[in-house]
């Protein structure tokens, strides 16, 4: 296995950065989707998905400044400003998936759309990792290029393979 020159696996830092990120973020987005459901009740549920999630990205964008992605002091208004942008995104698609399933069934439990709704957060989630690891709190430019380099050779090579078939 290859090894950095801290000694650790090199995949150690992304595998603890995404547990914490689970731990913080999926925290803050179980919390924020009973926040919703109970806004929801008396505004209408696109703006309330809407300042929940403002007051989430702030709080979740501080949390993994200092944890997740080891900065350890308060995010820059840069970050924020990112964060901001990939949260817009999640944004979108819980809307969508929302609109989806109110397309499906007219009066939806809470359940299933509690269901639906961290479902889309999750997918969403899963794209945001990704966007602040390797962009917003990315320690050295340098190593955010590489990564991305990685995952090209990645998504290319099975191509590649299938041709020399």
């Amino acid at each position: 296995m290859e090894t950095v020159q801290s000694g650790k696996p090199a995949g150690s830092g992304a595998l603890t950065a995404f547990s914490r990120f689970m731990l913080c973020g999926g925290g803050v987005g179980t919390a924020s989707s009973f926040a919703v459901a109970a806004l929801g009740s008396w505004i209408p549920w696109a703006l309330a998905n809407a300042l929940v999630t403002v007051v989430s990205t702030l709080l979740a964008t501080e949390l993994h400044a200092r944890f997740t992605f080891g900065a350890g002091a308060r995010a820059t208004w840069r970050q924020h400003w990112q964060s901001a942008g990939s949260a817009a995104a999640a944004y979108a698609v819980t809307c969508a998936a929302m609109l989806v399933l109110r397309q499906v069934e007219a009066s939806p439990s809470a359940v299933r759309e509690q269901i639906v709704y961290l479902s889309a957060s999750a997918l969403a989630g899963v794209a945001r990792f990704a966007v602040l690891r390797l962009v917003t709190f990315a320690q050295d430019r340098s190593k955010t290029a590489g990564a991305v380099s990685a995952i090209s050779t990645i998504a290319i090579a099975p191509a590649d393979l299938c041709r020399a078939a």
